[in-house]
């Protein structure tokens, strides 16, 4: 209907151009460029023409300077929802003035012809990429889309009626905050709003926000802030108080790009900066992991498969205990303790990506610990295997200079740790397995990790992943350090690449504080028992992965093979456990140490 709306008015333009140059024009004026009235646009952003058409067909972006436009609700569900599907609640709401405020009708009158809209949010239900979800769209149109009592009760029952139903929500946000004319009922719908989302969130529900331009004020500071899962749109204003309340109150100019949704996702309080174009397959791909049929993580494979009888790249599968006997006598033949050491710091050795990305399908990527930042020295998401929907994190050291810079050298701070706990509670939520890489040097001990609570941050990881009831499976994949190590390793079962080290300290560290002498690290490597093989046969650690001579990405394709099959025998012993059993037997498998 749009297109055919566009293709009658270039029709009628294209007539109107070729009869004016038919007459003949001032060879001078000839010169300048002719923009017919409805063809072409100015871009508000870079003030160049733009042609109306490249903008439709480009998701309303601007096709010279990547501006985002700001699109109706109407517009936004067509090009989200499956054709056809969309079925939309609450249409025509009942509007009250609840503090009699002079003109209020007559403004909301004028914005209902305006934009033929009833009010600034559009709901209702429909399938994205073939997957059902309640959906919610606020049109900046109307009232800068701040939030009155009917929006904040149109937001309630699509958010109730998802709870009832089992279905995910999804909210586009786009607001001024909270309707002025309407006071301290406006006000009201903050805190309405988030108790319906707790609810949802408490039956195991999700909820995607999506944050536009602009996102401010109560809007903010209630629903669109509470997302499971948080995506923002490129450049979008998302804040509190406003970038001129704020210029005002502490008569300062901001710095460039403030409040925008890269300084967001650098400050850890969204998931990921989406462009346009990504979102609907983006949203879809999330809603597919998600399925409330995913929760129990059967599959054909957990049922047929025997691991005990099938080949591996290693060789014939042989008896667990008889086998790391073998490659424990074979480790100690071939390497010291310190050579182990050497081994697991290897600059070439597989970082925790390269497992991720060898192991999982359809990996999507996380930000944030909603506090204070995103730290590269974690990250984490979702995934399949096999299917199955699983949350993974690593700590993720670098492969040259720059990646380390990034990385942090795999050193976490508080803001990573945290970043690790809230994905683990929310794969505890959707009934997720939790699968970690562990491999740090340390937790960062840094003036500005202190400050922040570093201490704190370790212990609340061991406090909570204590009690998650889903399965967790930690694997060591080069040095494990120190409670850095622990705070990602409270796990039903804990492996060990051959060639990795799970210590209390470093062994430089080690010899300084026992013997005043870090060169002496080799023995103390020896005595501290922290290689794989030593930790084995302490009954520390529960498989030791075998990786050959010399592990790097030509013999890591072996090395995943071995781990797939070990990962599918883990999904066996754990499949019928139910969350309170899996507690249990985390905290029996550390009381007993």
């Amino acid at each position: 209907m749009l297109r055919d709306m566009f293709k009658k008015t270039y029709t009628l333009i294209d007539t109107k151009y070729s009869n004016s140059k038919s007459k003949g024009q001032d060879p001078e004026k000839d010169k300048e460029p002719i923009i017919p009235e409805g063809l072409w646009r100015k871009c508000n952003k870079c003030g160049q023409p733009i042609y109306v058409e490249d903008v439709t067909n480009n998701h309303y972006v601007c096709p010279k300077c990547g501006g985002y436009f700001r699109i109706h609700a109407y517009r936004r569900i067509e090009m989200l929802v499956d054709e056809g599907t969309f079925e939309e609640w609450n249409q025509d709401m009942e509007f009250s003035n609840p503090l009699n405020f002079p003109g209020y009708e007559k403004k909301v009158q004028a914005a209902k012809e305006k934009t033929r809209l009833n009010e600034a949010i559009v709901t209702g239900k429909g399938r994205i990429c073939g997957q059902p979800a309640v959906i919610g769209v606020c049109d900046a149109r109307f009232l800068m889309s701040s939030m009155g009592h009917i929006v904040g009760e149109k937001i309630t029952e699509a958010v109730e009626r998802a709870t009832d139903e089992r279905l995910p929500v999804i909210i586009f946000a786009a607001s001024g905050g909270a309707r002025m004319q309407e006071g301290i009922v406006s006000l009201m719908q903050m805190a309405k709003t988030s108790a319906a989302l707790k609810r949802h969130h408490e039956a195991g529900q999700l909820f995607i926000s999506v944050l536009t331009d602009p996102t401010t004020g109560g809007v903010t500071a209630s629903f669109a802030m509470l997302g499971d899962i948080i995506i923002a749109e490129p450049k979008a204003l998302i804040g509190f108080a406003g970038p001129r309340v704020i210029e005002q109150t502490i008569g300062q100019k901001l710095p460039e790009g403030f409040q925008r949704a890269e300084f967001l996702l650098e400050h850890g309080f969204v998931d990921m900066v989406a462009e346009r174009k990504d979102q609907k397959e983006m949203i879809g791909q999330i809603l597919a992991m998600h399925r409330n049929e995913n929760r129990d993580f059967s599959s054909e494979w957990l049922s047929n498969s025997n691991f005990s009888q099938q080949e591996n790249l290693f060789g014939k599968a042989e008896p667990k205990a008889e086998k790391r006997d073998k490659k424990k006598k074979k480790t100690q033949e071939s390497n010291t303790a310190w050579d182990t050491v050497l081994l697991s710091r290897k600059s070439d050795r597989p970082t925790a990506m390269d497992y991720i990305n060898g192991l999982f399908d359809q990996f999507i990527e996380f930000h944030g610990d909603r506090y204070f930042k995103d730290d590269g020295a974690i990250m984490g998401g979702i995934a399949l295997f096999h299917g199955i929907p699983v949350t993974v994190i690593g700590q993720v050291k670098g492969k040259n200079t720059k990646e380390n810079i990034k990385r942090n050298f795999g050193m976490p701070s508080p803001e990573g740790y945290r970043k690790a706990l809230r994905l683990m509670k929310q794969a505890e939520t959707f009934g997720r397995p939790v699968i970690c890489f562990v491999d740090t040097p340390g937790a960062f001990c840094g003036l500005e990790a202190e400050e922040r609570g570093q201490g704190e941050a370790i212990a609340r990881n061991l406090f909570e992943m204590s009690s998650l009831k889903v399965p967790i499976l930690s694997v060591v994949i080069g040095e494990g350090g120190s409670g850095g190590a622990l705070a990602m390793a409270v796990a039903n079962e804990v492996w060990m690449m051959e060639h990795s080290i799970y210590s209390i300290l470093s062994p430089e560290g080690f010899a300084s504080i026992l013997w005043k002498d870090s060169k002496k690290a080799p023995e103390a490597a020896k005595v501290m028992k922290i290689t794989a093989a030593d930790l084995y046969e302490m009954d520390l650690i529960e498989r030791v992965i075998p990786e050959g001579e010399a592990l790097n990405e030509d013999s890591l394709p072996q090395v995943l093979a071995y781990m797939e099959q070990a990962l599918k025998e883990f999904f066996l012993q754990v499949k019928d456990l139910d969350g309170n059993q899996l507690a249990q037997k985390r905290y029996e498998r550390f009381r007993r140490m």
